[in-house]
């Protein structure tokens, strides 16, 4: 791959595939090959975008550190098990390496929340590099106060403050291009601190360099402990590393996704923001955690929950700021050219108020692993669980927006599927924690009329499988969900028709699928294949006795990750590039769900 060089405004966007990921569990950044972080919010994955590039085009800022010419990428890659990343150019006859990171733990120590530290080094030959640092906070684009402090450089919005310090010390200026010389073995460090409503702390970057380097211990630790046997293991590592990084540290909540407004169809309108807790999306996350035995995700999480939905429970708000919090009202930034000119650029998300009964279901669901992993809810929790399935005791019969958020209410099969799924577990939950006989008798009753409901009105004879809603003739992907709730038999021919069903009447093309038949959700233009369904696929094939099936698909599928093992909520079938806002939790998140199902199915006989 080859980069050019020059201000912002001269460089394209790049591929969303060659964006790669800096976080440290409370903010994030993409970094393009060419050095440039085009997205970076403060001081939180939701807050104000401060490089903002990608979605907000030259004028909102960017900060690239790379070769000041024409170079080639030779080698780009995450350090082994860690969260640093390098990325080597070919530059004349010299090589030049960057190496960057987010210090992720910073607690008990005097530093700042977030600290971002970049490397260049230079190898064969002298290498000219340019630094662009140009910070742009908000909306508008604002440019900072900035002072210039012996320490290093200082700029300042009212309570957000950053400060740029390097070493060697470079004239670093902001929305300007700064270009210097780097030597074979005197590497130049920038490192930038954040603050906000707080004290700024200067950081050596000496100093700095090796609390990265201590950091990536702590990651290497963190993954030694999963399972080497894992099937596919340096995958099911890189997405778990992927959304813990992308899970929120003071409340262990993972964000859908770090980026807002990265288009499902690029010049139209299907633009969201994903900087939200989607609890359905966090508790897939937690499962998946639990069955690698990383319980501590899983306790924080179900915290966190507890203390977010205490001021709507027992009703489960469909999805949630960071703090617990409703999400913003959803707002257009006028005057954002979008990425790929798809506009309006978004902030805040209407689909916080719909009714999600499914959402119930994935919660419960998550509770239930992790008492069935030997840890007992303690009581509040409990009652949580019990408001829960209280609330899909009573309203199971109402249509909902299900899985896909869809503008019009409907009878969706999979929400009803999902309302069964959250008394089942309830139920099983309460077979080790107190539960009064009349609420057991209500949860097990409703479980029953939802499973005869669906039985009778959710499946096509004719076709042999379960539809999208009551009498619709099409179908949805989130059935492929069936084999792994035991309201039929995993290897019955109602599960098993809708699993070859789906797979058939919503390809996109190989091993990709549609989450529904394109065009059906009352949106204009047209979205691409969805890659967590593909997975989902894989899960389906490997419970329903179908494993080589399992493993030939999934393997295709790790050739849609991108040079750094990342995905993105959706794929065009007919280019390969990358939809949606990016790099997804969910993705990763069905990614090692789908392995697990592989590992837990039997082998085939010899």
């Amino acid at each position: 791959m080859t980069v050019e060089s020059g201000p912002a405004s001269r460089r394209p966007p790049a591929p969303l595939r060659d964006y790669g990921l800096l976080a440290d569990t409370r903010t994030a950044a993409l970094v393009a090959a060419d050095g440039g972080i085009d997205w970076f919010c403060v001081p939180r994955f939701d807050g104000e975008p401060l490089f903002g590039r990608l979605v907000g085009g030259p004028d909102a800022g960017t900060f690239r550190v790379g070769p000041a010419g024409t170079a080639t990428v030779v080698a780009r890659r995450y350090r082994e098990h860690t969260a640093t990343l390098e990325t080597t150019w070919a530059v004349g006859g010299g090589r030049l390496t960057l190496t960057e990171g987010m210090v992720t733990e910073v607690s008990g120590r005097l530093l700042p929340t977030t600290l971002l530290v970049r490397r260049l080094s230079a190898e064969q030959a002298a290498v000219d590099v340019a630094v662009e640092f140009d910070p742009r906070l908000g909306a508008r684009h604002a440019r900072p106060r900035v002072l210039h402090r012996r320490a290093g450089l200082v700029c300042a919005w009212g309570p957000v403050a950053i400060a740029l310090n390097s070493a060697p010390a470079l004239a670093v200026e902001p929305g300007r291009v700064t270009v210097t010389t780097i030597q074979p073995g005197r590497p130049v460090t920038l490192v930038l601190s954040v603050a906000h409503g707080e004290p700024l702390i200067h950081v050596p970057p000496d100093a700095a360099w090796e609390q990265l380097l201590d950091d990536e211990h702590r990651w290497r630790d963190w993954t030694a402990e999963i399972d080497p046997a894992l099937p596919f293991r340096e995958h099911v590592v890189r997405s778990l590393l992927t959304i813990r990084l992308l899970t929120y540290s003071p409340c262990q909540a993972p964000v859908a996704a770090p980026t807002t407004s990265l288009p499902e169809d690029p010049g139209g309108i299907r633009n969201w923001d994903y900087r939200y807790v989607w609890p359905r999306d966090a508790s897939i996350g937690v499962s998946a955690f639990l069955a690698v035995g990383k319980s501590r995700e899983a306790r924080g999480f179900l915290a966190w929950l507890l203390h977010a939905s205490r001021l709507q429970r027992p009703r489960l708000p469909a999805l949630l700021t960071l703090h617990g919090r409703p999400v913003p009202a959803e707002r257009d930034l006028p005057g954002w050219p979008g990425y790929l000119g798809s506009v309006p650029v978004r902030i805040g998300n209407g689909a916080a108020h719909q009714h999600q009964l499914d959402g119930y279901g994935w919660v419960v669901d998550a509770a239930w692993a992790f008492a069935q992993s030997g840890h007992r809810l303690d009581r509040e929790t409990w009652r949580a669980v019990r408001g829960f399935a209280d609330v899909v005791t009573r309203c199971w019969p109402q249509p909902d927006a299900g899985i896909w958020e869809v503008r019009e209410p409907a009878q969706h099969v999979h929400s009803k599927l999902m309302g069964w799924l959250a008394l089942d577990r309830a139920l099983r939950i309460a077979d080790t924690h107190p539960l009064p006989d009349r609420q057991r008798r209500r949860w097990r009753a409703a479980r029953d009329a939802i499973a005869a409901e669906v039985r009778s009105r959710g499946f096509d004879a004719t076709a042999g499988c379960y539809v999208r809603s009551y009498g619709s003739p099409h179908l949805d992907a989130a059935l492929l969900v069936l084999p792994l709730l035991d309201l039929d038999d995993a290897d019955s021919p109602r599960v098993r028709g809708t699993v070859d069903a789906v797979r058939e009447r919503l390809s996109a093309g190989g091993p990709l699928l549609y989450r529904y038949p394109p065009g059906s959700d009352g949106f204009p233009g047209t979205e691409g294949a969805f890659l967590p369904c593909s997975f989902w696929l894989v899960q389906a094939l490997a419970r329903t006795g179908r494993r080589a099936e399992a493993v030939e698909l999934f393997e295709t599928l790790l050739g849609y990750a991108g040079p750094l093992g990342l995905y993105p909520e959706e794929v065009d079938p007919a280019t390969g590039e990358y939809r949606g806002n990016y790099p997804q939790t969910l993705t990763h998140a069905a990614l090692v769900q789908a392995a697990l199902a592989i590992r837990d199915a039997p082998a085939p006989p010899p």
